[in-house]
């Protein structure tokens, strides 16, 4: 019987949502591979792969390529479906995590070592969200923000106090807490005394973050972007056949289709519509150099049309 196709991780070490993915891959017990990406363009060993999608981190099973940590926590899950990990409004949480809370984390961190970044991280931050990177708006709008931040984390405070079992969900780490912890280990690497200070008075929330961190990262492995790029030559895409006939896009398997964020990095990725239901759109690349490759997208936050 052939060995199952590994996990291969395409991310950096300072990326939040890649410490997502890590944390999941941990909480399982799972063994992956690691790639390094540049936290900056140009990525060679991760565009081929994913046709244009540009952003950590990105999952490969053989030729089957996952864009976006909500994509890919879906995928562990349903691969390694024990511990049991997400369920109820788990993914309302991550996108919350995703999007509101990060969007407050940002400026207190670039507004605090922004003067220290190097000029092409900006330029290619820039380029990547289609606004300026203001160091100097994100100095102004700190102070604001750390209001706000000390806010969101007063309510992962409020759920722990509400809980005698340890997490957000019971007695047992869960989705929910891995996306909720996403902004506080990010401002932590960053910035730990404006940290500590935001957290003051949350022992619950202090006491929990050290338990999301004992998750660990499972059992990590390092790989070349080069060797991940021969085991998607190597390989054929998996069928996915979860096709919804009656989602609004009205969109048929074989249609042409682009697919692109609706947030920052809106480089638009064209293939064929393999399939799509509520919670993920799949196309396939016919690619001259890697052959087929299916490239998997979340749903919610990501746009779909026919090209």
């Amino acid at each position: 019987m052939a060995a199952d196709p590994e996990i291969i991780l395409h991310h950096y070490d300072a990326s939040p949502f890649s410490e997502k993915a890590r944390l999941m891959l941990g909480a399982k017990s799972l063994a992956w591979r690691s790639v390094k990406t540049p936290n900056m363009m140009p990525k060679p060993d991760l565009v081929p792969l994913t046709g244009g999608y540009r952003r950590a981190p990105v999952m490969q099973i053989g030729a089957d390529i996952f864009c976006d940590s909500q994509v890919i926590l879906a995928e562990i899950e349903r691969r390694a479906p024990e511990p049991r990990m997400i369920g109820g409004l788990d993914f309302a949480i991550n996108l919350w995590a995703d999007r509101l809370f990060f969007m407050v984390t940002v400026p207190i961190i670039f507004g605090e070592i922004g003067e220290a970044v190097p000029r092409a991280f900006i330029e290619d931050r820039e380029k990547l969200s289609g606004r300026p990177f203001d160091v100097a708006a994100m100095k102004a709008a700190a102070g604001p923000m750390r209001g706000q931040w000390r806010a969101h984390a007063g309510w992962i405070e409020g759920g722990l106090k509400g809980d005698a079992g340890g997490f957000l969900a019971g007695d047992r780490a869960g989705l929910a807490d891995i996306a909720a912890y996403m902004n506080v280990w990010f401002l932590a690497g960053a910035t730990p005394g404006i940290t500590d200070a935001l957290l003051a008075g949350m022992e619950h929330l202090d006491a929990w973050r050290a338990r999301i961190a004992a998750l660990g990262h499972g059992r990590r492995t390092e790989m070349t972007g080069a060797d991940a790029l021969d085991v998607a030559r190597d390989a054929e895409p998996e069928a996915f056949t979860r096709h919804d006939a009656a989602d609004p896009a009205g969109l048929a398997p074989g249609t042409s289709v682009t697919v692109s964020a609706d947030d920052y990095g809106r480089d638009p990725v064209a293939g064929t519509l393999v399939a799509l239901d509520a919670e993920r759109v799949v196309i396939a690349r016919d690619t001259r150099d890697l052959g087929r490759l299916h490239v998997h997208f979340p749903r919610a936050g990501y746009v779909v049309a026919a090209s």
